[in-house]
This record gives C-alpha cells, structure tokens and sequence, in this order.
C-alpha cells in the first residue's frame, strides 16, 4: 500500500500506493477462534494476549514502512520507527511528552532534507501529533512536506503524489496505534465488565427474594411471636404459619428451578451422576451456548425423564447425551444401549409440553438398535442484557480505509492522462467497492474479480496500474488459511516484478513496485484485522460476562436449594410438629421457628451474593435437632478437625442436603453423620436406615421417576460444589440402609463455583 519509490528518472521520491479492504476475507459469525489462525498460528482468542498480537501487528506493518526506506538508502528510518516505538509499546510510555515530539520532528526533517528522503517519512511525526494534544500541529506537517515537495519536485503533480501519500501514511500511523490502544482498553475492561453484569444479577436476585422469600420470613417470625404471645391461639396461628412457610418453599424451589432453567449444564452434571451410580458409561457431547432461557427448563425435563428411564431399567451400559444448535434452535438427543421397545411411555407428558413450546419430541430404536430420545425446541431464550457493543474500532477502520482507498486512486490518476481518467476511475471505483463490500466477510467472487481488475487493465494504463497488486496481496492474508495465504502472496509479489521486466522498468522501479505490492497488503491488512481483532475481544468480553451472569444464577439456584429450601423445609417441619403438642411444649418448637428464620434471613443474603461461611458443628447440631423432632434417632461422631472455611461449608451445604433427604425419602429411625480426617482428605458421611425399596434417598439416583425428580438438583448441586473444591460425593445403598459419603481435600481452595 504504502512503498517508497526508488529514485527513478522523471519521478519524484514518493510512494507507491495502493490497498485492500478485503482483508476480513473471514466469516465473523465463526468467532476469533477461526480467525486467529490464518495467521498466528491457531491460537484461540481467550488463549492469547489480544494486546499482543495487536502490538504485534501495528509492529510489522511500521517495520515494512522503514525498510521500504531503508532500501531507498535512508538509514536514518531505523530512528524513525525506534521513535515510534514509544506511542505503540505501554512499556515505553513514560517517554510521551512533547520532548518526544521534539526529537521526532528533528529526525523527521533531517532525514527529508539532509538525507533525501521523501517528504512521506514526515507522516510518521504527523500521525504522532495526531495521537496527541497537539494534534492541530499535524496540518502544519503536511503543509511542511508540501512546500518542501514543490521545491524538490518542481510539478504540480508529483508534489500532490508526495503529499498525499505523507497524509495517507499518517492516517495509518495513527490508525494502527489508535485501533492498539482500543484493543488494549477493551481486554482490560473484560473482567470488570463481568463483574459489573455479576453485581447488576445479585441486585435483581436480592430485590426478588426480598419481595418474595424475604415478605414470607418476615411473617413468618412474626407468626411465630404472636405464637407465643398468645398462647390460647397457638394452633390456629401455627397453622397460619405452616402455610406461609408452605408458599415460602415452594417458591423458592420455583425460584431454584427458574435459575437453573437458563443453564443446562446442571441437569447434565446430575445425569453423569445418576449414570455413573448404576454403572452405566456416559457420553457426552455439549454443542450448545448457553443461556437457554425457558427453553433450558424443558429440555432439562426430558433430559432427566430420559435418564431416569434408563437407570430404573437397569439394561444398559452406555448412554449418549449430545447437544446442539440447529436451524435456529437446540436439539437435545438421549440414546442407550438398553434393551427397549420401539415406543417409551416414560416421557408422560413431555411432547404435549414441547409441541406446545413449538418443538418436535420423537423416541424410538436408531439403525443401530439404540433407543433414542430426541427433542428439538425452537429459539435460545434471550441472552443476560449488557451494554451495547463499542464498534469505534469498526467505523474507525472503515473510515480510513475508506480516505486509504480514496488516496490512492486519486495518486494514481495524478499519473495518467487525460483520456484514460474515465475507464480509470470507473476500474478504481469498482475496486474501492468491491474492497469495502468485503469488509462484511469473505467474498471468493469478489476477490476474484479483483484479481482480473489487478492484471487485466495493466496494457492499457502501464506501469501506474502494478500498485493495485497490493489491493489483492492484502485480502488473501485473511481469506484463507496461512500455509495457503503467503505462497499467493509471493505470488502476487512475484507477478509485480514480473511485469515490471516486462514493461521494460528501470531495476529499481521494478524494485519499489514489488516491495509496494508487499507493503501494502500489510498495511490494509493492518488496518482491518485489529479492527476485527477489536470486534473479537470485545465479542469475548461480553460472553464473560454472560457466562459470569449465567454462573451466578446457577449459584443462587443452588444456594436457593441447598441452603435457603433446607431452612424452608425446617420451619414447616417445625411448625407442624408445633401445632400437635401442647401450648407449653410448643413453646420450645416455636422459639427454634423463630431462630431458624434468622438462619434463612442468612441465607438469603447468601443466595443474593454475600459470603455466608458455614460450621460443620453447628450444622450437625441442628441436623440432630431436627431429626430428633422427627423422631429420628441420632448419632454425631465429628473428628475433621480444623479445616479451611470453604471445606466446612460445602460439607456443611452436603449435610443439610442429606438431611433433608432423610426427612423427606426414608422412613428411617437411626440416622448417623460422621467425618474423620485421613490422607490430607475431609470425609462426611451421613447413614439412615428405612430406605424404601422403590426409591434411594439423600440425594442419590433413584430407579422411580418420582424420586429422580425430587433427587436430581440436590445430586447436582451437591456435585458442583464438591468438584470446585478437588471433592466427591459418592452414595452407597445396603438393603434398607444407605449412606452418603463426601470427600474434599482439607487444604482446598475455591476454583470457579463458590462453596457457599
């Protein structure tokens, strides 16, 4: 684009100009992992340092500008792009200041007027000026390389070639460092952009559990201390209270349930679960983003029916779960190796709901005899709202290389004569069209009529017409992969030299042209990948956030399960075990009501985002409290010790997990909760006895689908939590007895999903 001409006779120093929007050559809607490639190796984007490879870019298109003068015998360019390191390297940045400047201009002169060179080198001081304060001082610049081109020069048009390709260097001196910098800015800003969507979602949290959960609570306690203010009246207003604290539960479990609804990820964690229980070997292929939105509820429905089939069966050995997006939608596919019919009426009503959700549910055996469920639902659901995309890096880079584009035409028609403007302009036209139409994407036709309009006018308007070699160099740099993308360019380089022997060139013109054709596909290339590069961070960032987002409503459902639908369920048990004993022994049982609100006021604020550490005595404390209040007979035996505090509360969260199990699964009389300390290792188990034959309890897959239903969030939940921390849950059923064992190393550390 930008190439230093060679002195020549009856041409002034100047550049050879020419460009290429058709560097985007790439799909956006494929993603930075696919554009990265094609030059730097195959690296995804949330795996490199995006400054970087910016850096890097900006580096090598200022590297070609100076040895396109170096080649012109101008040694002092190697000070001139050392300067302009200081506006493109952070760590150089203590040297900006108008001393720079000083330095810059005296260099820039010295190099036009004492060494020869074009009055174009000066475009590097000016596109300084224009990344600064003193940016106004850049059309004095200009101004400068004009009168010192009409001097040197002597023509009209030979002083406008020279000055225009100064403006158009600066343009892109201070385009690259200014599209540098915005990448920069914009993978600084990604993590606090997730934080920010993080703080927004606990508000919304926070205002919905207090506007629900948190009014329920509230009536609660203050049930309980009319209770006991009024004792004549003490099963009537229990009674009133079980039904709030009723309503309470199932609203947060329907709290629960429309949180996890956003993320399939949960259920497909739980159905691993369920799977590697009955000895059934799971596959699974996740090919879907998330949030699914209301879409995710119903296909996490089919997706545990179908699982819960295929461990009450008890025939097979493999079950493959596969995911993915299609026309518009997401499929859901659930297929085994058990030994079935061709229908399965274990779905109950689940394709009445996913017709009327606008999908499609279909069973039966595939050609290789496995039973498949196969849903698809239409749409993703709508995505965590988030600031609108910054596109400055978009219009900054069309812009310019739209004045990119222009400039050269209009240097290339200063050189021809009056009777070839028109089919010139109309050729050059097209081109600008065509480069521009392709910054949407990749356009092979496109590029291929470029490419007849690189060589095919080159008879009729002579040498002028080789500098649009570098409009074609440019595009293939992003048109296709590396390995294929630099032999046609030094192909295309090639051809320039080529030609320019065969038009009969002096060397060193034939020189400048083919160094110009490299230069500028560089420099247009340049131009255009960092503002996708721009596109591409800003792209990741929001995606962190939005996972951030989704994460922190998987937390809250968990949290909402775990640890606020225990209290919940606690206060009901408690309320209804109150209204069936006398006044003066419902007492006790309404004044533990009323510390038990205290605990889940606690918990909500947990669930809405503030760190709520938990002890392992005072929870087993209150499971033996509660417990015993059901008639059930415990045994504590505590011998962890002292371990880190995210330890103690997710073993805590798995012991209140159990413990509801066992009130609400089993018939059970004696119930143990031990944890010992061995091999750096914390170990929890919770044992019952009772167990139904139908059904498995505290959390553990269960063969009956009413089980699997109640079971499967704990199991995922409890799952989650422990493998943040390096843990395990595993479940262990003898006969009527069954018993719940969770490991987690002593010294863990939180990872991604918090403990509490």
């Amino acid at each position: 684009m930008l190439g230093l001409r060679l002195p020549a006779p009856q041409h002034p120093q100047g550049v050879v100009f020419g460009g290429d929007a058709c560097l985007v050559g790439g799909d956006r809607q494929a993603g930075s992992s696919r554009l990265f490639p094609r030059m730097f190796g195959g690296t995804d984007l949330p795996q490199i340092q995006a400054p970087h490879l910016a850096r890097g870019i900006t580096l090598a298109v200022l590297g070609a500008f100076a040895s396109v003068y170096l080649l012109a015998g101008v040694p002092i360019a190697i000070v001139v792009f050392a300067l302009q390191l200081v506006h493109v390297l952070p760590v150089l940045r203590r040297f900006r200041g108008p001393m720079l400047f000083a330095v810059q201009a005296g260099t820039g002169f010295w190099g036009v007027l004492a060494s020869g060179a074009s009055v174009a080198m000066l475009g590097f001081l000016a596109g300084s000026l224009l990344l600064s304060r003193l940016w106004p001082l850049a059309p004095a610049v200009a101004v400068a390389a004009a009168v010192i081109g009409s001097v040197r020069y002597g023509e009209a048009s030979a002083t406008a070639d020279a000055t225009i390709t100064m403006i158009l260097i600066a343009l892109v001196v201070y385009g690259l460092t200014r599209l540098t910098e915005q990448v920069d800015q914009l993978h600084s800003a990604r993590l606090a952009l997730a934080v920010a969507a993080v703080a927004e979602e606990r508000l919304r949290i926070a205002a919905e559990l207090s506007d629900g959960l948190g009014r329920g609570l509230t009536m609660i306690a203050a049930g309980g201390g009319r209770a006991l203010a009024e004792p004549e009246r003490t099963a009537e207003i229990l009674g009133e209270v079980a039904g709030t604290a009723r309503r309470a539960l199932a609203e947060a479990r329907a709290a629960a349930s429309g949180y996890r609804a956003m993320s399939l990820a949960p259920e497909i964690t739980t159905a691993r679960a369920m799977l590697a229980a009955a000895g059934v070997t799971a596959h699974v292929r996740v090919g879907h983003a998330e949030p699914l939105g209301p879409a995710g509820a119903l296909l996490a429905a089919v997706l545990r029916e179908a699982v819960t089939e295929v461990v009450r069966r008890g025939t097979a050995t493999t079950c493959e779960i596969e995911t993915d997006t299609s026309e518009g939608g997401v499929r859901l596919r659930v297929s085994n190796d058990g030994a079935r019919t061709a229908e399965d009426e274990s779905l109950s009503d689940l394709p009445g709901r996913v017709a009327e959700a606008g999908g499609s549910l279909t069973t039966g055996l595939s050609p290789t005899g496995r039973f498949t469920v196969s849903v698809v639902l239409p749409g993703i659901g709508s995505a965590p709202s988030l600031p609108p995309d910054d596109r400055h890096a978009s219009v900054l880079s069309f812009t310019l290389l739209a004045v990119v584009l222009a400039g050269f035409s209009a240097k290339a028609l200063l050189r021809l004569p009056a009777g070839s403007l028109l089919p010139a302009t109309v050729c050059l036209g097209l081109i600008l069209l065509l480069q521009l139409r392709m910054v949407s994407g990749r356009h092979l036709r496109s590029l291929a009529v470029m490419a007849l309009l690189t060589y095919l006018p080159i008879p009729a308007f002579g040498e002028v017409w080789l500098g649009v070699a570098g409009f074609l160099s440019g595009p293939l740099l992003l048109a296709f992969p590396a390995a294929l993308a630099w032999p046609l360019v030094a192909s295309v380089t090639a051809s320039a030299a080529v030609i320019g022997v065969v038009l009969g060139l002096e060397p060193a013109v034939t020189v400048n042209y083919t160094v110009s054709t490299l230069v500028t596909g560089l420099v247009v290339y340049g131009l255009l990948r960092l503002a996708l590069l721009a596109e591409e961070v800003q792209a990741v960032k929001e995606e962190l956030a939005r996972s951030a987002v989704v994460e922190e409503r998987l937390r809250a459902a968990r949290d909402l399960h775990d640890l606020l639908g225990h209290s919940m369920a606690a206060i009901l048990l408690k309320c209804e075990l109150a209204r069936r004993l006398d006044p003066v022994r419902a007492r006790a049982e309404i004044e533990d009501v009323l510390e038990m609100v205290e605990k889940a006021e606690a918990d909500m604020r947990s669930v809405s985002g503030e760190r709520h550490e938990m002890s392992l005595a005072a929870e087993a404390e209150s499971a033996r409290s509660l417990l015993g209040a059901a008639g059930i007979e415990v045994t504590v035996e505590l011998g962890h010790g002292r371990v880190a505090a995210e330890v103690e509360t997710v073993l805590s969260t798995v012991l209140r997990e159990a413990v509801t199990n066992v009130l609400r699964h089993s018939a059970a009389r004696r119930c143990t909760i031990a944890t010992d300390r061995e091999r750096g290792e914390v170990r929890l188990r919770v044992r019952n006895d009772g167990v139904p034959p139908a059904e498995v309890p505290a959390g553990g897959p269960a063969p009956d689908r009413t089980a699997g239903r109640r079971g499967s969030a704990g199991v995922g939940n409890l799952t989650t939590r422990l493998a943040a921390l390096g843990g395990s849950l595993a479940t262990t059923r003898d006969g009527e007895r069954f018993e719940i064992e969770a490991r987690v190393p002593a010294a863990s550390l939180t990872t991604s999903v918090p403990a509490g």
